[in-house]
């Protein structure tokens, strides 16, 4: 197994880029289960097959894709590792603001108590 490793910030910007088009996230989640020609995904689509090149090189140049060539077709199917890494670094930014959250929450329960007895006061 490949360690994983932090995606550098060349490589946030090309997965938020790929993943911010609804065809591109279709086309992703179409490649997770089994793999797929472009062809095939390209018929899916109310574009030309050119279009859905495009957007298959978009992924594939994110990493969230690999294709190869078997004959005359070209397979495409997710990356897993990618997804993986792009899953971390969400998760890291869960954590951070779940954290700011709690701090922020911590900090209105300890001021709470003052904010009562001075209502009270009016």
């Amino acid at each position: 197994m490949v360690a994983q490793s932090e995606l550098s910030e060349m490589e946030i910007d090309r997965v938020f880029h790929a993943l911010a088009t609804a065809t591109r996230r279709d086309i992703l989640r179409r490649t997770i289960g089994e793999e797929q020609s472009v062809s095939i995904l390209a018929g899916d689509y109310e574009m030309s097959f050119a279009a859905v090149q495009k957007h298959v090189a978009v992924l594939e140049a994110a990493g969230l894709i690999i294709k190869r060539a078997e004959g005359r077709e070209r397979l495409v199917r997710a990356n897993p590792e990618m997804i993986a890494r792009a899953r971390a670094l969400l998760a890291r930014y869960e954590e951070l603001w779940r954290a700011r959250i709690s701090r922020l929450d911590d900090l209105l329960a300890s001021d709470a108590p003052h904010n009562n007895k001075h209502d009270e006061g009016v």
